[in-house]
């Protein structure tokens, strides 16, 4: 999909056609668009189709007056649970337009699109990718927060019962925050390149709106460290917890087949044709003896903490 857009007067409008200073995005586009693209801003084929491999890390690369920066974003998934991961944005500058590209259609550009992020200005083309890449840091640190109250209700939940499903849960949560930590820190190397103003040309306000993008990329890689730590180490408790349980279990059924052994044993004795046995003539003897040696055994067992 491709769609067009410029600020003016303020406000972000969209376009039919490609002015200067304008930013054209491309979401999933076709082969169509991308030539299309290529050919009418004189884009390099390749920077358009780096941001379309999932597999493409953060970086930054420059050739003939044009800068490719590819950023990894932030994405969630919502089918059965809730499941994040990242993909790559491409930022393609050139001497009168920005281009985007990116597979899926993303929330971060979304509010640029619909004018909710404030003095974002196409025609001011290093401030409006810096804000671009604060917004995929914010988006971050909004998506972590979702994460670490998500692992709160799981928490709880497992203190309940302790079911397949919310450890799988946990298990998709601790991959997300492994996703995010490696991007994370890529995003890191790609600004600090970007900071040191050899690529892009940074003006004293923009050093600063970058600084301000470096703490909250490094703020979001403390915290998905924090978190991955936490969810790792109450994985490995519950591990242990639902280890122990089962171990419980298994001794009190011990001792229960113990006890239940018990009567077989008299029963079989005394069912036997066997002639001079204690109290033989008396068909309740048995059955008393057994309950005798059972509660005898039972405190026997409790004491040894083993019912």
């Amino acid at each position: 999909m491709l769609s067009i857009h410029k600020t003016i007067n303020g406000k972000m409008t969209r376009l039919d056609s490609v002015q200067d200073g304008c930013w054209v995005n491309l979401t999933y586009p076709s082969e169509d668009e991308l030539n299309t693209v290529a050919v009418t801003l004189g884009v390099e084929p390749t920077f358009l189709r780096a941001a379309l491999d999932e597999e493409e890390t953060s970086r930054i690369d420059t050739e003939e007056g044009q800068t490719l920066i590819i950023i990894d974003a932030p994405s969630v998934e919502k089918d059965d649970a809730v499941v994040y991961s990242t993909l790559p944005l491409g930022i393609i500058v050139t001497e009168k337009h920005i281009i985007t590209v990116c597979l899926k259609e993303t929330s971060i550009l979304k509010d640029f699109q619909d004018g909710l992020v404030r003095n974002a200005d196409t025609q001011k083309r290093t401030q409006f990718i810096l804000y671009m890449l604060l917004q995929v840091a914010k988006r971050f640190l909004q998506y972590l927060k979702q994460i670490d109250k998500i692992y709160n209700y799981m928490e709880r939940q497992l203190y309940k019962s302790q079911r397949n499903k919310e450890l799988i849960q946990l298990l998709d949560l601790e991959k997300s925050l492994v996703y995010f930590n490696t991007s994370l820190k890529a995003n890191e190397v790609t600004l600090e390149k970007i900071l040191r103003g050899r690529i892009i040309t940074l003006y004293e306000e923009d050093h600063d709106l970058l600084e301000d993008v470096l703490i909250e990329v490094r703020q979001a890689i403390e915290m998905a460290n924090i978190y991955s730590s936490i969810i790792s180490g109450m994985m490995d408790a519950f591990a242990s917890v639902i280890s122990n349980n089962l171990n419980v279990i298994m001794k009190v059924l011990t001792s229960i087949t113990i006890l239940l052994t018990i009567p077989n044993i008299f029963f079989s004795f005394y069912g036997m044709n066997v002639a001079n046995l204690p109290l033989d003539q008396f068909w309740w003897f048995p059955l008393v003896l057994s309950l005798g040696v059972i509660v005898v055994t039972g405190i026997i067992l409790k004491k040894k903490d083993l019912f």
